[in-house]
Protein backbone atom coordinates (compact mmCIF):
# COMPACT_ATOMS: atom_id res chain seq x y z
CA UNK A 1 0.00 0.00 0.00
CA UNK A 2 0.97 3.64 -0.93
CA UNK A 3 2.23 6.24 1.97
CA UNK A 4 -0.84 8.12 2.36
CA UNK A 5 -1.37 11.70 4.19
CA UNK A 6 -3.19 9.89 7.48
CA UNK A 7 0.27 8.05 7.59
CA UNK A 8 3.35 10.18 7.48
CA UNK A 9 3.80 12.68 10.12
CA UNK A 10 2.67 16.20 10.13
CA UNK A 11 4.54 18.74 7.48
CA UNK A 12 6.15 21.88 9.75
CA UNK A 13 4.91 24.83 8.60
CA UNK A 14 6.66 28.61 8.23
CA UNK A 15 4.48 32.12 8.03
CA UNK A 16 6.06 34.64 5.94
CA UNK A 17 4.86 37.85 4.75
CA UNK A 18 4.67 36.72 0.97
CA UNK A 19 5.60 33.08 -0.69
CA UNK A 20 6.96 33.20 -3.96
CA UNK A 21 7.28 30.50 -6.20
CA UNK A 22 9.75 30.60 -8.58
CA UNK A 23 13.32 32.14 -8.71
CA UNK A 24 13.01 33.29 -12.20
CA UNK A 25 12.89 36.98 -13.19
CA UNK A 26 9.46 37.78 -12.41
CA UNK A 27 9.73 36.24 -8.92
CA UNK A 28 12.50 37.17 -7.90
CA UNK A 29 12.22 41.05 -9.25
CA UNK A 30 9.07 41.04 -6.88
CA UNK A 31 10.78 39.89 -3.99
CA UNK A 32 13.05 42.79 -4.38
CA UNK A 33 10.67 45.40 -4.80
CA UNK A 34 9.22 44.22 -1.83
CA UNK A 35 11.90 44.88 0.46
CA UNK A 36 12.74 47.80 -1.61
CA UNK A 37 9.61 49.24 -0.69
CA UNK A 38 9.81 48.10 2.95
CA UNK A 39 13.19 50.08 3.28
CA UNK A 40 11.85 53.18 2.25
CA UNK A 41 9.20 52.83 4.69
CA UNK A 42 11.09 52.05 7.43
CA UNK A 43 9.23 48.64 8.09
CA UNK A 44 9.90 44.57 7.98
CA UNK A 45 8.53 42.26 5.20
CA UNK A 46 9.47 39.02 5.52
CA UNK A 47 9.56 37.44 1.82
CA UNK A 48 10.08 33.97 0.99
CA UNK A 49 11.55 32.36 -2.45
CA UNK A 50 11.23 28.51 -3.72
CA UNK A 51 12.95 27.57 -6.46
CA UNK A 52 13.05 24.01 -7.53
CA UNK A 53 16.05 23.75 -9.39
CA UNK A 54 19.15 22.66 -7.74
CA UNK A 55 20.35 26.56 -7.49
CA UNK A 56 19.01 29.76 -9.14
CA UNK A 57 19.00 29.24 -12.62
CA UNK A 58 19.49 25.72 -12.88
CA UNK A 59 16.36 25.83 -14.98
CA UNK A 60 16.44 29.14 -17.06
CA UNK A 61 16.32 28.81 -20.23
CA UNK A 62 16.05 31.57 -23.19
CA UNK A 63 17.74 32.70 -25.92
CA UNK A 64 18.05 35.96 -24.16
CA UNK A 65 18.07 39.53 -25.72
CA UNK A 66 17.05 41.67 -23.24
CA UNK A 67 15.84 45.31 -23.08
CA UNK A 68 16.90 46.24 -19.83
CA UNK A 69 13.39 48.46 -19.52
CA UNK A 70 12.09 46.66 -16.24
CA UNK A 71 15.88 46.32 -15.04
CA UNK A 72 16.65 50.17 -15.08
CA UNK A 73 13.36 50.58 -12.58
CA UNK A 74 14.10 47.75 -10.20
CA UNK A 75 18.09 48.64 -10.17
CA UNK A 76 19.27 51.68 -11.63
CA UNK A 77 22.71 51.33 -11.20
CA UNK A 78 22.95 47.51 -12.11
CA UNK A 79 26.18 48.27 -13.91
CA UNK A 80 27.78 49.13 -11.21
CA UNK A 81 26.70 46.46 -8.96
CA UNK A 82 28.34 43.85 -11.89
CA UNK A 83 24.99 42.57 -13.14
CA UNK A 84 25.87 39.96 -16.60
CA UNK A 85 24.36 42.43 -18.95
CA UNK A 86 28.12 42.30 -20.52
CA UNK A 87 27.28 42.22 -24.78
CA UNK A 88 25.08 45.12 -25.39
CA UNK A 89 23.19 44.36 -29.34
CA UNK A 90 25.36 46.15 -32.37
CA UNK A 91 24.17 44.45 -35.11
CA UNK A 92 20.53 43.24 -36.71
CA UNK A 93 20.03 40.85 -39.44
CA UNK A 94 16.68 39.08 -40.78
CA UNK A 95 17.22 36.01 -42.81
CA UNK A 96 14.77 34.10 -45.10
CA UNK A 97 16.14 30.53 -45.17
CA UNK A 98 15.04 28.30 -48.21
CA UNK A 99 17.08 24.58 -49.19
CA UNK A 100 19.83 26.31 -50.90
CA UNK A 101 20.44 29.37 -49.44
CA UNK A 102 19.11 32.36 -47.34
CA UNK A 103 17.42 35.93 -48.52
CA UNK A 104 18.50 39.03 -45.80
CA UNK A 105 15.81 41.23 -45.21
CA UNK A 106 16.44 44.98 -45.47
CA UNK A 107 16.26 46.20 -41.85
CA UNK A 108 14.27 49.74 -42.67
CA UNK A 109 11.69 47.08 -43.88
CA UNK A 110 11.21 45.74 -40.49
CA UNK A 111 8.57 47.27 -37.81
CA UNK A 112 10.49 49.59 -35.50
CA UNK A 113 9.61 47.51 -32.50
CA UNK A 114 11.77 44.50 -33.62
CA UNK A 115 15.00 46.48 -33.72
CA UNK A 116 17.17 45.32 -30.95
CA UNK A 117 18.79 48.82 -30.57
CA UNK A 118 19.43 49.07 -27.00
CA UNK A 119 19.17 45.39 -25.56
CA UNK A 120 21.74 43.00 -24.51
CA UNK A 121 22.58 39.43 -25.42
CA UNK A 122 22.68 37.88 -21.57
CA UNK A 123 22.35 34.50 -20.21
CA UNK A 124 19.48 34.32 -18.52
CA UNK A 125 20.33 31.70 -15.95
CA UNK A 126 23.25 33.87 -14.91
CA UNK A 127 21.03 36.99 -14.75
CA UNK A 128 18.85 35.35 -12.55
CA UNK A 129 21.87 34.31 -10.05
CA UNK A 130 23.09 37.60 -9.83
CA UNK A 131 19.24 39.11 -8.74
CA UNK A 132 19.31 36.42 -6.40
CA UNK A 133 22.06 37.97 -5.03
CA UNK A 134 20.61 41.30 -5.04
CA UNK A 135 17.38 39.78 -3.16
CA UNK A 136 19.38 38.08 -0.99
CA UNK A 137 21.11 41.53 0.33
CA UNK A 138 18.36 43.19 1.17
CA UNK A 139 16.83 39.85 3.08
CA UNK A 140 15.04 37.81 1.11
CA UNK A 141 14.98 33.96 1.73
CA UNK A 142 15.62 31.61 -0.88
CA UNK A 143 15.69 28.23 -1.10
CA UNK A 144 16.96 26.23 -4.59
CA UNK A 145 16.31 22.71 -4.35
CA UNK A 146 12.59 22.65 -2.87
CA UNK A 147 9.85 21.96 -5.33
CA UNK A 148 6.27 23.84 -4.53
CA UNK A 149 3.90 20.91 -5.02
CA UNK A 150 0.96 22.15 -3.90
CA UNK A 151 -1.56 24.84 -2.50
CA UNK A 152 -3.20 25.38 0.65
CA UNK A 153 -6.44 27.00 0.90
CA UNK A 154 -8.00 28.26 4.14
CA UNK A 155 -11.20 27.70 5.05
CA UNK A 156 -12.81 30.21 3.08
CA UNK A 157 -11.52 28.72 -0.31
CA UNK A 158 -8.65 31.53 -0.31
CA UNK A 159 -4.59 30.36 -0.68
CA UNK A 160 -3.20 29.94 2.42
CA UNK A 161 0.25 29.28 0.45
CA UNK A 162 2.36 25.97 -0.06
CA UNK A 163 3.74 23.21 0.46
CA UNK A 164 6.82 21.31 -1.13
CA UNK A 165 6.82 18.26 -1.90
CA UNK A 166 8.15 15.31 -0.17
CA UNK A 167 11.88 13.96 -0.30
CA UNK A 168 12.62 10.31 -0.38
CA UNK A 169 9.75 8.57 -1.59
CA UNK A 170 10.63 5.37 -3.58
CA UNK A 171 8.60 4.61 -6.80
CA UNK A 172 6.13 2.30 -4.26
CA UNK A 173 5.20 5.37 -2.88
CA UNK A 174 6.24 3.76 0.25
CA UNK A 175 9.31 6.15 2.41
CA UNK A 176 12.73 5.47 1.99
CA UNK A 177 15.44 5.81 4.65
CA UNK A 178 16.12 9.32 3.02
CA UNK A 179 12.27 10.37 3.69
CA UNK A 180 11.81 13.77 4.51
CA UNK A 181 8.47 15.39 4.86
CA UNK A 182 7.93 18.85 3.21
CA UNK A 183 6.87 21.69 4.51
CA UNK A 184 4.37 24.01 4.33
CA UNK A 185 5.29 27.96 3.47
CA UNK A 186 2.09 29.69 4.73
CA UNK A 187 1.78 33.29 3.37
CA UNK A 188 -0.43 36.61 3.32
CA UNK A 189 -0.62 36.10 -0.13
CA UNK A 190 1.27 34.02 -2.92
CA UNK A 191 2.61 34.46 -6.30
CA UNK A 192 3.29 32.06 -8.52
CA UNK A 193 5.90 32.63 -10.96
CA UNK A 194 7.04 29.36 -12.28
CA UNK A 195 7.04 30.10 -15.82
CA UNK A 196 4.91 28.55 -18.64
CA UNK A 197 2.74 25.66 -18.04
CA UNK A 198 3.29 25.53 -14.64
CA UNK A 199 1.51 22.69 -12.17
CA UNK A 200 0.32 24.94 -9.60
CA UNK A 201 -0.55 28.00 -12.08
CA UNK A 202 -2.40 25.12 -14.12
CA UNK A 203 -4.53 24.17 -10.83
CA UNK A 204 -5.41 27.61 -9.98
CA UNK A 205 -6.62 28.32 -13.25
CA UNK A 206 -8.60 25.76 -13.36
CA UNK A 207 -9.58 26.26 -9.71
CA UNK A 208 -10.65 30.13 -9.86
CA UNK A 209 -11.85 30.14 -13.81
CA UNK A 210 -9.49 32.95 -14.48
CA UNK A 211 -9.17 32.26 -18.21
CA UNK A 212 -12.67 32.50 -18.69
CA UNK A 213 -13.73 34.58 -21.70
CA UNK A 214 -9.92 34.44 -23.19
CA UNK A 215 -8.32 32.80 -25.85
CA UNK A 216 -6.62 29.55 -25.44
CA UNK A 217 -3.21 29.92 -24.45
CA UNK A 218 -0.95 29.26 -27.34
CA UNK A 219 2.93 27.92 -26.96
CA UNK A 220 6.05 27.13 -28.96
CA UNK A 221 9.01 24.89 -27.99
CA UNK A 222 12.00 26.70 -27.31
CA UNK A 223 15.62 24.35 -28.20
CA UNK A 224 18.67 25.93 -27.48
CA UNK A 225 22.78 24.68 -27.42
CA UNK A 226 25.69 27.18 -26.41
CA UNK A 227 28.72 27.16 -28.63
CA UNK A 228 32.20 28.06 -28.47
CA UNK A 229 32.73 29.26 -32.20
CA UNK A 230 35.98 29.78 -33.61
CA UNK A 231 37.60 33.95 -32.89
CA UNK A 232 37.45 34.71 -36.43
CA UNK A 233 33.85 33.51 -36.69
CA UNK A 234 32.89 34.95 -33.59
CA UNK A 235 31.04 39.00 -33.82
CA UNK A 236 30.34 39.84 -30.57
CA UNK A 237 26.91 41.76 -30.49
CA UNK A 238 25.05 40.26 -33.47
CA UNK A 239 21.61 39.14 -33.11
CA UNK A 240 20.65 37.21 -36.20
CA UNK A 241 16.86 35.66 -36.64
CA UNK A 242 15.80 33.31 -39.62
CA UNK A 243 12.50 31.89 -40.21
CA UNK A 244 11.94 29.24 -42.74
CA UNK A 245 13.82 26.35 -43.89
CA UNK A 246 13.53 23.86 -42.52
CA UNK A 247 9.91 23.96 -41.54
CA UNK A 248 6.84 23.93 -43.87
CA UNK A 249 5.13 27.04 -44.85
CA UNK A 250 2.04 26.12 -42.70
CA UNK A 251 4.51 25.41 -39.59
CA UNK A 252 5.44 28.15 -37.44
CA UNK A 253 8.86 29.10 -35.97
CA UNK A 254 11.92 30.42 -36.14
CA UNK A 255 15.46 30.17 -35.29
CA UNK A 256 17.86 32.45 -33.59
CA UNK A 257 22.05 33.18 -33.25
CA UNK A 258 23.12 35.41 -30.74
CA UNK A 259 26.77 36.46 -30.04
CA UNK A 260 27.52 36.60 -26.67
CA UNK A 261 30.73 37.46 -25.03
CA UNK A 262 34.06 35.03 -25.00
CA UNK A 263 33.58 33.48 -28.17
CA UNK A 264 30.32 31.83 -27.44
CA UNK A 265 27.47 31.94 -29.91
CA UNK A 266 23.73 30.71 -28.43
CA UNK A 267 21.61 29.24 -31.46
CA UNK A 268 18.12 27.91 -30.98
CA UNK A 269 15.09 26.86 -32.62
CA UNK A 270 11.48 27.54 -31.95
CA UNK A 271 8.54 25.60 -33.33
CA UNK A 272 5.10 26.29 -32.72
CA UNK A 273 3.05 23.67 -30.61
CA UNK A 274 -0.05 24.56 -32.90
CA UNK A 275 1.60 22.07 -36.08
CA UNK A 276 -0.70 19.14 -37.30
CA UNK A 277 1.87 16.57 -38.75
CA UNK A 278 2.13 14.00 -35.68
CA UNK A 279 5.44 13.14 -37.41
CA UNK A 280 7.29 16.50 -36.92
CA UNK A 281 10.05 16.28 -34.54
CA UNK A 282 10.79 20.06 -33.53
CA UNK A 283 14.19 18.48 -31.92
CA UNK A 284 15.35 16.82 -35.60
CA UNK A 285 14.05 19.67 -37.21
CA UNK A 286 16.43 22.24 -34.93
CA UNK A 287 19.33 19.30 -35.86
CA UNK A 288 18.56 19.83 -39.20
CA UNK A 289 18.51 23.53 -39.54
CA UNK A 290 22.02 23.82 -38.38
CA UNK A 291 23.16 22.12 -41.40
CA UNK A 292 22.00 25.14 -43.42
CA UNK A 293 25.21 27.05 -45.28
CA UNK A 294 24.17 29.98 -43.24
CA UNK A 295 24.18 28.32 -39.79
CA UNK A 296 27.04 25.68 -40.20
CA UNK A 297 29.39 28.69 -41.29
CA UNK A 298 29.36 29.65 -37.83
CA UNK A 299 29.10 26.33 -36.45
CA UNK A 300 31.83 24.48 -38.08
CA UNK A 301 34.71 23.65 -35.88
CA UNK A 302 33.09 24.92 -32.93
CA UNK A 303 32.17 22.91 -30.10
CA UNK A 304 28.63 22.35 -28.56
CA UNK A 305 28.89 22.66 -24.50
CA UNK A 306 25.41 22.77 -23.77
CA UNK A 307 21.64 21.98 -24.61
CA UNK A 308 18.54 22.52 -23.29
CA UNK A 309 14.58 22.89 -24.06
CA UNK A 310 11.63 24.91 -23.05
CA UNK A 311 7.69 25.61 -23.92
CA UNK A 312 7.56 29.31 -24.40
CA UNK A 313 4.29 31.35 -24.03
CA UNK A 314 2.68 32.46 -27.56
CA UNK A 315 -0.61 33.55 -26.55
CA UNK A 316 0.10 36.90 -25.46
CA UNK A 317 -2.32 39.61 -25.32
CA UNK A 318 -5.87 37.77 -26.01
CA UNK A 319 -4.69 34.73 -23.63
CA UNK A 320 -3.14 36.65 -20.46
CA UNK A 321 -5.39 34.90 -17.72
CA UNK A 322 -6.89 37.11 -14.70
CA UNK A 323 -4.01 37.41 -13.12
CA UNK A 324 -5.24 37.98 -8.99
CA UNK A 325 -7.35 34.94 -7.15
CA UNK A 326 -8.19 35.24 -3.11
CA UNK A 327 -4.88 35.24 -1.43
CA UNK A 328 -2.23 35.68 -4.22
CA UNK A 329 -1.37 36.00 -8.03
CA UNK A 330 0.14 34.80 -11.59
CA UNK A 331 3.13 36.57 -12.36
CA UNK A 332 5.86 36.58 -15.39
CA UNK A 333 5.40 33.48 -17.98
CA UNK A 334 2.81 31.61 -15.20
CA UNK A 335 0.35 34.04 -16.73
CA UNK A 336 2.01 34.53 -20.50
CA UNK A 337 4.09 37.37 -21.44
CA UNK A 338 6.42 37.08 -24.40
CA UNK A 339 6.38 39.58 -27.00
CA UNK A 340 6.45 36.50 -29.85
CA UNK A 341 7.38 38.78 -32.59
CA UNK A 342 10.22 40.34 -30.41
CA UNK A 343 10.63 36.86 -28.98
CA UNK A 344 11.10 38.56 -25.63
CA UNK A 345 9.35 38.06 -22.21
CA UNK A 346 11.89 39.18 -19.38
CA UNK A 347 11.31 42.93 -19.41
CA UNK A 348 7.46 42.24 -18.85
CA UNK A 349 7.95 39.35 -16.52
CA UNK A 350 10.49 41.77 -14.01
CA UNK A 351 7.49 44.35 -14.63
CA UNK A 352 4.50 41.92 -13.71
CA UNK A 353 6.57 40.83 -10.58
CA UNK A 354 6.85 44.78 -9.72
CA UNK A 355 3.43 45.77 -10.11
CA UNK A 356 2.38 42.29 -8.00
CA UNK A 357 4.95 43.65 -5.31
CA UNK A 358 3.39 47.02 -5.27
CA UNK A 359 -0.08 46.03 -4.79
CA UNK A 360 0.54 43.46 -1.62
CA UNK A 361 2.88 45.92 -0.02
CA UNK A 362 0.30 48.20 -0.17
CA UNK A 363 -1.91 45.68 1.38
CA UNK A 364 0.09 44.66 3.85
CA UNK A 365 -0.09 47.87 4.92
CA UNK A 366 -3.70 48.11 5.19
CA UNK A 367 -3.60 44.86 7.14
CA UNK A 368 -5.04 43.40 4.84
CA UNK A 369 -4.11 39.63 3.83
CA UNK A 370 -5.60 36.75 1.51
CA UNK A 371 -7.64 38.61 0.10
CA UNK A 372 -7.81 39.50 -3.87
CA UNK A 373 -5.13 42.08 -4.79
CA UNK A 374 -6.75 43.86 -7.09
CA UNK A 375 -4.53 46.92 -7.54
CA UNK A 376 -2.41 44.45 -9.15
CA UNK A 377 -4.90 43.39 -11.99
CA UNK A 378 -5.68 47.16 -12.30
CA UNK A 379 -2.37 48.31 -12.71
CA UNK A 380 -1.24 46.03 -15.01
CA UNK A 381 -4.37 46.91 -17.40
CA UNK A 382 -3.31 50.08 -17.38
CA UNK A 383 0.49 49.01 -17.96
CA UNK A 384 2.76 49.06 -20.55
CA UNK A 385 3.36 45.58 -20.09
CA UNK A 386 -0.27 45.29 -21.86
CA UNK A 387 0.38 47.93 -24.41
CA UNK A 388 3.54 45.99 -25.64
CA UNK A 389 1.41 42.96 -26.02
CA UNK A 390 -1.56 44.63 -27.51
CA UNK A 391 0.85 46.14 -30.36
CA UNK A 392 1.69 42.55 -31.30
CA UNK A 393 -1.72 40.91 -30.86
CA UNK A 394 -2.43 40.02 -34.21
CA UNK A 395 0.87 38.12 -35.43
CA UNK A 396 0.63 35.09 -34.01
CA UNK A 397 -3.46 34.63 -35.58
CA UNK A 398 -2.36 35.68 -38.85
CA UNK A 399 0.93 33.40 -38.90
CA UNK A 400 -1.10 30.78 -38.07
CA UNK A 401 -3.87 31.19 -40.18
CA UNK A 402 -2.16 32.06 -43.64
CA UNK A 403 1.50 30.61 -42.80
CA UNK A 404 5.01 31.57 -42.89
CA UNK A 405 5.27 33.48 -46.03
CA UNK A 406 1.48 35.43 -46.17
CA UNK A 407 0.95 35.43 -42.41
CA UNK A 408 4.63 37.47 -41.44
CA UNK A 409 4.21 39.87 -44.29
CA UNK A 410 0.31 40.03 -42.59
CA UNK A 411 1.55 40.35 -39.15
CA UNK A 412 4.90 43.07 -40.61
CA UNK A 413 2.00 45.34 -41.89
CA UNK A 414 -0.09 45.17 -38.89
CA UNK A 415 2.94 46.26 -36.41
CA UNK A 416 3.46 48.86 -38.83
CA UNK A 417 0.53 49.95 -38.85
CA UNK A 418 0.19 49.62 -34.98
CA UNK A 419 3.70 51.66 -34.66
CA UNK A 420 1.73 54.67 -36.65
CA UNK A 421 -1.53 54.06 -34.33
CA UNK A 422 -3.55 52.69 -37.29
CA UNK A 423 -3.64 49.56 -36.21
CA UNK A 424 -7.05 46.86 -36.91
CA UNK A 425 -9.55 47.77 -34.59
CA UNK A 426 -10.08 44.16 -33.34
CA UNK A 427 -8.28 41.27 -32.21
CA UNK A 428 -8.21 37.71 -33.94
CA UNK A 429 -8.84 34.91 -32.01
CA UNK A 430 -6.19 31.98 -31.67
CA UNK A 431 -8.86 29.25 -32.57
CA UNK A 432 -8.13 25.79 -31.18
CA UNK A 433 -5.64 25.27 -28.06
CA UNK A 434 -2.42 23.38 -29.81
CA UNK A 435 -3.13 19.99 -28.45
CA UNK A 436 -6.35 20.35 -30.53
CA UNK A 437 -4.76 21.02 -33.96
CA UNK A 438 -2.85 17.46 -34.45
CA UNK A 439 -4.17 15.82 -36.90
CA UNK A 440 -4.72 11.93 -37.45
CA UNK A 441 -1.16 10.08 -38.46
CA UNK A 442 -3.44 8.78 -42.08
CA UNK A 443 -3.57 12.18 -43.66
CA UNK A 444 0.67 12.24 -43.21
CA UNK A 445 3.50 10.80 -44.51
CA UNK A 446 6.45 9.77 -41.69
CA UNK A 447 9.56 12.49 -42.22
CA UNK A 448 12.84 10.70 -43.30
CA UNK A 449 15.14 12.99 -40.92
CA UNK A 450 18.88 12.70 -41.59
CA UNK A 451 20.78 10.78 -39.01
CA UNK A 452 23.33 12.91 -37.04
CA UNK A 453 27.11 13.63 -37.77
CA UNK A 454 27.97 14.03 -34.71
CA UNK A 455 29.50 17.55 -35.82
CA UNK A 456 26.46 19.98 -36.27
CA UNK A 457 23.71 17.51 -35.37
CA UNK A 458 23.14 15.21 -32.34
CA UNK A 459 20.83 12.86 -30.99
CA UNK A 460 18.81 13.58 -28.13
CA UNK A 461 20.59 11.25 -25.70
CA UNK A 462 23.86 13.18 -26.23
CA UNK A 463 21.96 16.34 -26.18
CA UNK A 464 20.70 15.72 -22.66
CA UNK A 465 23.75 14.69 -21.69
CA UNK A 466 24.70 18.07 -21.74
CA UNK A 467 21.70 19.63 -20.00
CA UNK A 468 23.03 18.09 -16.89
CA UNK A 469 19.87 16.49 -15.92
CA UNK A 470 19.38 14.01 -13.40
CA UNK A 471 16.73 12.63 -11.13
CA UNK A 472 17.01 10.52 -7.83
CA UNK A 473 16.07 7.16 -10.07
CA UNK A 474 14.31 5.71 -7.47
CA UNK A 475 11.59 7.94 -7.13
CA UNK A 476 7.18 7.93 -8.00
CA UNK A 477 7.59 9.16 -11.75
CA UNK A 478 6.39 12.39 -12.42
CA UNK A 479 4.77 12.79 -15.62
CA UNK A 480 1.24 11.18 -14.57
CA UNK A 481 -0.89 9.12 -17.47
CA UNK A 482 -4.53 9.78 -16.74
CA UNK A 483 -5.37 6.68 -18.60
CA UNK A 484 -2.32 4.00 -18.78
CA UNK A 485 -3.81 2.49 -21.71
CA UNK A 486 -3.99 5.85 -23.85
CA UNK A 487 -0.91 5.78 -25.78
CA UNK A 488 -1.60 2.22 -27.11
CA UNK A 489 -4.90 1.91 -27.33
CA UNK A 490 -5.11 5.62 -28.76
CA UNK A 491 -2.44 7.77 -29.50
CA UNK A 492 -0.23 4.86 -30.77
CA UNK A 493 -3.10 3.90 -33.96
CA UNK A 494 -4.36 7.51 -34.25
CA UNK A 495 -0.97 9.80 -33.99
CA UNK A 496 1.48 7.50 -34.13
CA UNK A 497 2.37 8.24 -30.31
CA UNK A 498 3.67 11.75 -31.16
CA UNK A 499 4.80 12.00 -27.94
CA UNK A 500 7.97 9.74 -29.49
CA UNK A 501 9.03 12.92 -31.75
CA UNK A 502 7.57 16.10 -29.67
CA UNK A 503 9.36 15.56 -26.17
CA UNK A 504 13.08 16.95 -26.94
CA UNK A 505 14.94 14.69 -24.24
CA UNK A 506 13.88 10.94 -25.66
CA UNK A 507 11.30 10.69 -22.17
CA UNK A 508 8.90 8.80 -24.21
CA UNK A 509 9.27 5.62 -26.19
CA UNK A 510 7.09 2.65 -27.79
CA UNK A 511 8.62 -0.55 -27.06
CA UNK A 512 7.95 -4.01 -28.98
CA UNK A 513 8.98 -7.55 -28.58
CA UNK A 514 11.22 -8.98 -30.87
CA UNK A 515 8.80 -9.73 -33.39
CA UNK A 516 8.02 -6.48 -33.32
CA UNK A 517 4.33 -6.96 -31.95
CA UNK A 518 2.91 -6.39 -28.03
CA UNK A 519 4.26 -2.46 -28.28
CA UNK A 520 4.07 -0.73 -24.41
CA UNK A 521 4.40 2.85 -23.75
CA UNK A 522 7.90 3.53 -21.47
CA UNK A 523 8.50 6.73 -19.51
CA UNK A 524 11.89 7.78 -18.85
CA UNK A 525 11.60 10.22 -16.67
CA UNK A 526 15.14 10.48 -15.66
CA UNK A 527 15.67 12.34 -18.88
CA UNK A 528 12.92 14.93 -18.73
CA UNK A 529 14.17 18.35 -19.13
CA UNK A 530 11.36 20.54 -17.53
CA UNK A 531 10.31 21.99 -20.50
CA UNK A 532 6.24 20.68 -20.65
CA UNK A 533 5.75 19.98 -24.22
CA UNK A 534 4.27 16.57 -23.18
CA UNK A 535 1.63 18.79 -20.76
CA UNK A 536 0.91 21.00 -23.90
CA UNK A 537 0.72 18.95 -27.04
CA UNK A 538 -0.44 15.19 -26.19
CA UNK A 539 -3.97 15.01 -28.13
CA UNK A 540 -5.69 13.25 -25.75
CA UNK A 541 -4.57 15.32 -23.14
CA UNK A 542 -3.42 12.30 -21.10
CA UNK A 543 -0.05 13.26 -19.70
CA UNK A 544 -0.14 15.39 -16.53
CA UNK A 545 3.61 17.14 -16.03
CA UNK A 546 3.68 17.23 -12.34
CA UNK A 547 7.25 18.41 -10.15
CA UNK A 548 9.61 15.74 -9.41
CA UNK A 549 11.99 15.92 -5.70
CA UNK A 550 13.38 19.50 -5.47
CA UNK A 551 16.54 19.84 -7.35
CA UNK A 552 16.04 17.34 -10.09
CA UNK A 553 16.15 18.18 -13.53
CA UNK A 554 18.64 19.91 -15.37
CA UNK A 555 21.44 21.98 -14.18
CA UNK A 556 22.14 24.92 -16.96
CA UNK A 557 24.88 26.28 -17.26
CA UNK A 558 24.94 30.04 -18.80
CA UNK A 559 21.72 29.55 -20.35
Amino acid sequence: MNATEDALPARESMEFDVVIVGAGPAGLSAAIRLKQLAQEAQTEVSVVVLEKGSEVGAHILSGAVIDPVALNRLIPDWKEKGAPLNTPVTKDVFLILGPGGALRLPNFLMPPLMSNHGAYIVSLGNLCRWLAEQAEALGVEIYPGFAAAEVLYNEDGSVKGVATGDMGIGQDGQPKDSFMRGMELHGKYTFIGEGVRGSLAKSLIAKFDLDAGKQPQKFGIGLKELWQVDTDKHQPGLVQHTFGWPLKSRTGGGSFLYHLEDNLVAVGFVVHLNYKNPYLSPFEEFQRFKTHLAIADVLEGGKRISYGARAITEGGFQSIPKLTFPGGALIGCSAGMVNLPRIKGTHNAMASGMMAAQAAFAALGDNRHNDELVQYQAEFDRSDVIKDLKMVRNVKPLWSRFGTWIGIALGSIDMWMNNLRIGLPFTLSHGKPDYATLEKAARHKPIDYPKPDGKLSFDRLSSVYLSATNHEEDQPVHLKLKDPGIPISVNLPEYAEPAQRYCPAGVYEVIVDQSGENPRFQINAQNCVHCKTCDIKDPSQNINWTVPEGGGGPNYPNM
